[in-house]
């Protein structure tokens, strides 16, 4: 097999040269010196700042030692009220149960009457497969058309062998051949200096809070004691509102009033047996099983493998029919007579002549000017026929 493809007869290598890359400008300084001084240094001059003396509060009188009175306003306008019992607005009341015997027949049970229920007839159609009389023919057209060809080798591409370049790697980049590093001095620091304002005077240790609170005597707090519990003598009452106003009663149990349902009874035996009874009947396992072993070695066949299926055997291919389409056709139904192509609008529409608009005349032919309202809308008057034989005689009199 070539191993030639149109891509490679068609697409030819070229010998790809490196774009020429755009040559910078070499870096000038500019001449001279940078001019340092801002507006900052120009208009904020620094000057000597004194320590603040701090604001002291003032001095507070100390409340005289007197007992406080703990009794509250709500305590002495509120006091607690004895608030009698309130009596029990419910009449007394005892239950009475009926004399009457209740009766419990329902509109259900005299009208609906139980009835056994009789089997519906089923109509689905019986599930067996129709099974075709004629032979089966395994014979596909796969069989008839099918002609083996005998598979060549496949084409392998051997590899490329690779060429190292000759040339020497080049590791120079822009950044290394542009930015080569200038000399320049460091930028000096505009920050001020920092002064630490220090006193010669020997610190004094006494405080605000030393001189102004000084320590008090502290009593201990007086306990509260607590009044001893005392039980009362007298026997509680138990009895509460509902155990004495709600008296028990015997309630009867309720019953159902739904008629039993009752089986229906077959005068035929019962049959016991089933299909697992009578198929699956036990074994005596009293003797032990054999170990299965595998054979030593598998037998093999000698003889050429028969691939012949029963797919192949017995197949036809019989020629397709195509199925015939109940779908009515989509022509247009057509009739003998004649089409009657008269409408209303050929009947009773009558042509009639577009007329223009007066308004759109500055002098609008037909009418003479009346008279001008003060907003200056112009009215006009239609021309008579009195109007028309004035102005015949002047007419006559111009042209002559």
């Amino acid at each position: 097999m070539e191993g030639t493809t149109t891509f490679r007869s068609d697409f030819i290598p070229y010998e790809v040269t490196r774009r020429p890359g755009k040559q910078q400008a070499e870096y000038q300084p500019n001449p001279g010196q940078i001019d340092l001084g801002t507006t900052y240094k120009q208009d904020f001059n620094t000057y000597q700042i004194q320590p603040q003396a701090p604001l002291r509060p003032r001095e507070r009188v100390r409340a005289p030692g007197g007992k406080l009175d703990t009794v509250p306003t709500y305590k002495e306008d509120f006091r607690p009220w004895e608030i009698p019992r309130r009596e029990l607005a419910k009449l007394d009341t005892v239950y009475r149960p009926p004399s009457a015997k209740f009766g419990n027949a329902t509109t259900f049970q005299d009208d609906f009457i139980a009835r056994g229920t009789a089997l519906r007839e089923s109509f689905k159609p019986p599930n067996v497969a129709k099974v075709s009389e004629s032979p089966f023919e395994g014979v596909t057209s796969n069989q008839l058309s099918y002609v083996p060809h005998p598979v060549e080798p496949r084409f392998v591409k051997s590899p490329e062998e690779y060429k190292p370049s000759a040339q020497p790697f080049q590791d120079l980049t822009t950044h290394r051949r542009d930015f080569q590093g200038l000399p320049g001095p460091m930028p000096k620091s505009f920050r001020p200096e920092r002064v630490n304002l220090s006193s010669d005077a020997p610190f004094q240790s006494s405080t605000e809070f030393r001189e102004r609170f000084q320590q008090w005597p502290v009593s201990l707090p007086q306990l509260h004691k607590s009044v001893e519990y005392v039980s009362p003598s007298a026997d509680m009452d138990l009895s509460t509102t509902t155990g004495t106003t709600f008296i028990k009663h015997e309630v009867h149990p309720f019953v159902s009033s739904k008629p039993f349902s009752r089986p229906a009874r077959s005068s035929v035996p019962f049959q016991a047996n089933t299909t697992m009874k009578e198929d699956f009947k036990p074994w005596l396992s009293s003797r032990r099983l054999e170990v299965v072993r595998k054979p030593e070695e598998i037998r093999r066949s000698s003889g050429k493998m028969e691939d012949l299926t029963t797919f192949k055997a017995h197949f036809v291919q019989h020629p397709l029919q195509p199925s015939v389409s109940c779908k009515p056709p989509a022509a247009p139904m057509r009739a003998q007579a004649p089409l009657e192509e008269s409408t209303m609008y050929r009947a009773e529409f009558t042509p009639k002549k577009i007329r223009v608009c007066p308004a759109t005349f500055e002098t609008p032919p037909g009418f003479v000017f009346q008279d001008a309202d003060e907003r200056g809308h112009k009215f006009f008057r239609r021309v008579s026929d009195h109007d028309l034989q004035v102005q015949a005689p002047h007419a006559v009199a111009v042209m002559s």
